[in-house]
């Protein structure tokens, strides 16, 4: 890792040149990766925590040039749902290094995974109900499996990522023991998971902690009962700061605070972070069509929408934003948004920006993590290509999809 990486990339680091020149040669809207950042952020993640095993979370960004790059750096991947299980064996990642954590697996999803694991005995499957592991012992699976906990602690940066308190995920803190008792008598339990929210700042670092102490105390108890854990994963979610204002993490001190939360613990901690490795190194590439001045507001229309990032209508998220032709340019207050006809189809509000003229280039900050993964074709928009930087390098690691794209599938 590079000891000039710091520990969050803005905008303002890019290389504007260079995003001027992809942005002329593969047009617009167009997602930007830059793939030595991704390791970059991995490696600061990894070294703060020596004796973990660090997995990445590949809901963050499943785009094969990501996953491909985390591997040749040493990480190995979790997966929350069958589509991640099958894209990180297609970037290289052996199969029984995988981690499967679904929610709700479907039926489809639970057959591809037992199959898979019947080939490949190192996979684990992590099941958060009663209802999943009986579901796999009917169909005859009794291997490597953990158990999610529901720490009944949830953080992050919106009440739609506080898992860590929503029932939908995971087994009651207080039913723990007994489902590990009963698991164990049919499969062979290796972990305990727990994931307790996303995009954790200083200011909840605490309450991350108290849920990370929790889930140690019941992988004790566990443990204590005669469970041989290989692991206790403590999920991921730490954050990265999207707002200007807002200090990054210090990997060293929340390094000490989560060693401090976990104590002394017979079994390998693990940790998955996902926002943290990716978000920074992408940016959204959006040309401006029309800037209209009303009493209201001025408007700036751009060819960006929520189809091409759909954080801000879906959960209020706060993405910072330069005019990358002219940064040097006066700044006044703007509301940019993009060509859907919804009102939520907007970046920000009365913002001050460099003033946007049409044909300027804007970029998107923060966009890797959740960016690409949530984007859609509403009002049949095709979605964008994807370009990364690596090294002195820039290539085309995601085709602009076509109208016949959209309708291919059709009939």
């Amino acid at each position: 890792m590079s000891h000039d990486s710091p520990p969050v990339r803005r905008l303002a680091d890019w290389d504007h040149e260079r995003l001027e020149a992809v942005a002329a040669e593969h047009g617009t809207p167009l997602y930007v990766v830059d793939l030595d950042r991704v390791a970059e952020n991995y490696e600061r993640f990894a070294a703060a925590f020596p004796d973990a095993h660090v997995m990445y979370a590949a809901k963050a960004h499943t785009g094969q040039a990501v996953l491909s790059k985390l591997l040749e750096t040493g990480a190995d991947i979790e997966c929350a749902a069958w589509g991640e299980l099958q894209r990180a064996i297609d970037a290289g990642a052996d199969p029984n290094t995988l981690q499967y954590t679904a929610v709700n697996p479907p039926d489809r999803d639970l057959d591809r995974a037992v199959e898979l694991a019947a080939e490949h005995p190192g996979l684990t499957i992590t099941g958060g109900a009663r209802d999943t592991f009986d579901r796999l012992e009917e169909r005859g699976y009794d291997g490597r499996v953990a158990i999610r906990i529901n720490p009944g602690i949830g953080t992050g940066h919106h009440e739609k990522v506080a898992t860590g308190k929503d029932a939908k995920f995971g087994i009651p803190y207080d039913e723990v023991p007994e489902v590990a008792a009963d698991v164990r008598e049919r499969f062979d339990l290796v972990g305990l998971h727990a994931h307790a929210g996303s995009g954790v700042l200083h200011d909840d670092l605490d309450d991350h902690c108290r849920a990370i102490g929790k889930v140690a105390d019941i992988g004790r108890e566990v443990i204590a009962d005669g469970a041989e854990l290989d692991f206790v994963d403590f999920g991921g979610g730490f954050g990265v700061p999207y707002r200007e204002d807002v200090e990054p993490l210090d990997m060293e001190i929340v390094g000490e605070k989560v060693r401090e939360a976990v104590g002394d613990l017979d079994a390998q901690v693990k940790l998955e972070p996902g926002r943290y490795v990716v978000a920074d190194a992408e940016c959204i590439l959006t040309e401006v069509n029309t800037v209209k001045e009303t009493p209201a507001a001025t408007v700036v229309g751009v060819d960006a929408s929520l189809a091409t990032l759909i954080r801000p209508a879906m959960f209020g998220s706060y993405h910072p934003i330069r005019n990358v032709t002219a940064p040097g340019r006066e700044a006044e207050p703007v509301s940019v948004g993009g060509p859907c006809c919804t009102s939520a189809d907007v970046f920000c509000t009365d913002r001050p920006l460099a003033r946007p003229e049409r044909t300027d280039l804007l970029a998107i900050g923060n966009a890797g993590a959740y960016g690409y993964e949530l984007a859609n074709q509403f009002h049949s928009q095709p979605r964008p290509a994807e370009v990364s930087f690596e090294g002195g390098e820039t290539r085309v690691v995601r085709e602009r999809e076509t109208l016949a794209d959209v309708t291919r599938m059709e009939r």
